[in-house]
């Protein structure tokens, strides 16, 4: 999947569009995405290291890929219902690739809960043990 692939199934923009790439899927199953860690990023000011608050962003966004990778153009929109067991094990820093695993645990209905991992440089970074996802319909109206 490109990044305008990805452009198409995401609302975000820069800088919280948090996935450049996914390189490898399973539909329905699994899913791989990448995202580069870069000095060039606002949130490195004052600080070395990737937030983590921004690493579970990314790894939801990937998330919100493998759930929207069949009906990719539904006009809905993945809401987060709930995070549960995430832990983080060493810090990301800029130059760092980070590979997003997601697997879905559960499916039913418009409903998903996944699972999973990232690592950088070859380690752990941060362990998913459950995340739990709805689709809604997307709405204008205020």
């Amino acid at each position: 999947m490109t990044s305008s692939e990805i452009l198409r199934l995401l609302p975000h923009r820069y800088p919280l569009l948090l996935v450049d790439r996914v390189v490898d899927v399973v539909p329905g199953e699994s899913l791989t995405a990448v995202k580069a860690v870069s000095a060039n990023e606002p949130w490195h000011a004052g600080s070395g290291d990737f937030p983590s608050t921004l690493l579970v962003e990314s790894w939801c966004q990937a998330a919100v890929l493998l759930a929207s990778w069949d009906e990719p153009d539904t006009g809905r929109v993945v809401l987060f219902g709930a995070l549960a067991d995430v832990e983080f094990h060493r810090p990301v820093a800029p130059g760092c690739v980070v590979r997003h695993s997601v697997r879905v645990l559960d499916a039913r209905g418009d409903t998903v809960a996944f699972t999973g991992e990232a690592e950088a440089d070859g380690h752990v970074v941060m362990t998913v043990g459950r995340v739990v996802t709805t689709a809604r319909a997307a709405s204008l109206e205020s």
